[in-house]
């Protein structure tokens, strides 16, 4: 294990407690901030970058379709994998917005495009509940649980506000456990039923939450009332049958007293839990490793890292996972006079060797500098004006391309289709005009278009060459048709009509009025 220091470079002060590391198609991004510059960034979420130990956070975008996401502290998160119908996503219930509300609402967040200099686009949609639908809570957990072939959402704990026929002026912002019930969530339709199990008397928040096939593992937790980390381990069993599903629950006690853990994966159902806390004022310093397979849950304890001085001695820390075997940990910063910075960053890898995740950038090699583009490169590198466009509420949280890693390599390393067989890990190239990049074609079907590596439509070098030469319009093999198929109608112009400028004071020329006789006497006085 392996413990580096970071420097944040930009919006330093929206990593917060309670806010949410997502880890969607490869890319990392922050999301649940409490406040953030709306200026910059409208969506408060950021892609998340590191590069030479410095934490670098870039502006992301939704589409136009989306829904409006709040920032959410403390919700519940669930990775989605992509089926049929539903794409790659992360499921949202739940959390704080910055006025210290509640939100009941799931949402699903994906990525919806992605275009020039590594511009992503994300989604989010809004998915109603119908039926026993949960209230608003925060610090609770969200599974996906797959049995008989369906799959199915699994939602516990948390705490929310006192109700309000018990609420006063006193305890007005107060909050309770949430009832110990089990809520589960049909994702097609949006069905939600809630079970009362005899096993489960308290409720509880803050807990770990591993899911493998058709049982949840819950782990830890706080119980607010009795103020305790009981050490207990919850297995929760899900049978999706045709009628009603059966629920059977089994209560263990050779758990861990732990809670608000990081939890990163580093295997197949393999995960180490690192942080927390013991009690209120006792953060927890060790790692355990926790390992799910048919038999049950192994658990052991690794060796932490070495922590620094920092570290051991703050009262409190948070953090997130970043991916297989890496976490981020931040602790306040303190001294007199206070530090500029408000938390020291860590990031933490479990597996020696294994490169960090790069969030907001695709896998990459640092290569020099790229020679001037040819032809077939050029249909990929046109930089729309309006994807450099961020504005900053103040200095230093600007975004500036400078920030961005060599775009010489790593700008064109792109999913481009389903059935992409471009692998940046052993690429050479493969027509005669390509140096450092793949060429690429941009398939102009769908809202906004995406961009496909030429290797993957099977085009021929001279149709390449000619595709970028005119103003076609191109589609990909995934949208049918070939790859040109109709020429993009010509911008119609209207001719301009010249006026000429009228003079508004136009003085008409002189004329002498003279007699007949006064003519005869100039032309006799200058014959």
């Amino acid at each position: 294990m392996a413990l580096e220091s970071l420097s944040v470079v930009n919006f330093a002060g929206l990593v917060q407690p309670g806010c949410s590391l997502l880890k969607l198609e490869g890319d990392v991004y922050l999301f649940g901030q409490k406040g953030w510059p709306k200026r910059s960034c409208p969506t408060g979420i950021f892609g998340v970058r590191f590069k030479e130990g410095e934490l670098k956070l870039r502006p992301i975008s939704f589409s136009n379709t989306s829904s409006y996401l709040p920032p959410l502290r403390c919700p519940a998160i669930a990775h989605l994998e992509p089926s049929n119908d539903i794409p790659e996503c992360y499921l949202i219930h739940g959390g704080r917005t910055p006025n210290n509300e509640l939100s009941p609402t799931l949402y699903m967040l994906s990525v919806d495009s992605r275009g020039c200099n590594r511009k992503v686009t994300l989604q989010c949609k809004e998915k109603e509940l119908v039926g026993d639908v949960p209230s608003a809570r925060y610090g609770h957990t969200i599974s996906v649980i797959r049995s008989r072939g369906k799959s199915a959402c699994v939602l516990f704990g948390g705490r929310s506000y006192m109700p309000p026929a018990e609420r006063t002026t006193q305890n007005w912002n107060s909050v309770v456990d949430c009832p110990p019930q089990v809520f589960l969530i049909e994702m097609e339709f949006g069905c939600v039923s809630a079970h009362n199990l005899p096993e489960l008397m308290d409720g509880q928040a803050f807990h770990v939450a591993l899911a493998r096939e058709d049982c949840v593992y819950f782990l830890g937790g706080h119980i607010l009332n009795s103020d305790c980390r009981p050490p207990r381990l919850i297995r929760l069993r899900v049978e999706l049958l045709l009628g009603s599903p059966i629920l059977t629950c089994s209560v263990l006690n050779d758990g861990l007293a732990i809670s608000s853990a990081v939890v990163t994966p580093i295997g197949y159902h393999e995960y180490i839990i690192i942080g927390g806390y013991q009690s209120e004022t006792q953060k927890r310093m060790e790692c355990t490793y926790v390992g799910l397979d048919d038999v049950g849950v192994h658990m052991e304890p690794r060796e932490p890292p070495q922590w620094t001085p920092e570290i051991s001695h703050s009262r409190t820390w948070f953090g997130g996972s970043l991916g297989k075997g890496n976490a981020l940990i931040a602790v306040p910063s303190e001294g007199n006079p206070s530090p500029p910075d408000a938390f020291h960053f860590y990031q933490v890898k479990f597996r020696d060797g294994e490169e960090t995740t790069q969030g907001c950038s695709q896998d990459s090699n640092e290569l020099e500098d790229s020679a001037p583009m040819e032809d077939s490169e050029e249909l990929y590198f046109g930089r729309e004006p309006h994807e450099m466009e961020y504005s900053s509420d103040g200095e230093g949280d600007t975004y500036n391309e400078e920030d961005e890693e060599d775009e010489s390599q790593t700008g064109y390393w792109i999913k481009c289709c389903l059935t992409c067989q471009v692998d940046p890990n052993t690429w050479d190239p493969y027509y005669s005009t390509e140096l450092t990049r793949p060429a690429m074609i941009y398939c102009s079907r769908g809202e906004g278009g995406h961009w496909v590596h030429a290797q993957c439509m099977e085009l021929p070098e001279s149709m390449l060459l000619s595709l970028s030469q005119d103003n076609s319009k191109y589609f990909c093999l995934d949208h049918g048709g070939l790859p040109k198929q109709e020429m993009t109608p010509p911008r119609q112009t209207v001719p301009l009509k010249r006026v000429p400028l009228k003079m508004i004071h136009r003085k008409a020329p002189v004329t002498l009025k003279m007699t007949p006789a006064k003519k005869t006497f100039l032309r006799r006085l200058f014959d």
